[in-house]
């Protein structure tokens, strides 16, 4: 299955990064000031999240951690 593969595995990374990209959004969405209708849901992945925070928050462009309470940087 990896010669199909290979030939999209940049386009395959890029997908998987956007999905991690968008999931993080909606995990920490509540501690950034966005409402988040799922937050109830979310609370409890945010420990298990935290750890890749600071490499969220820098490719999103975010020089410093976007968190008050949170110093990553």
């Amino acid at each position: 299955m990896t010669w199909y593969n290979a030939p999209y595995r940049a386009a395959i990374a890029r997908a998987r990064r956007d999905e991690e990209d968008l999931f993080m959004l909606l995990v920490f969405s509540e501690t950034l000031g966005v409402p988040n209708p799922a937050s109830w849901y979310t609370l409890e992945l945010q420990p298990l999240l935290l750890e890749r925070f600071h490499d969220w928050h820098r490719r999103m462009g975010m020089e410093h951690s976007p968190l008050d309470n949170m110093r990553c940087c």
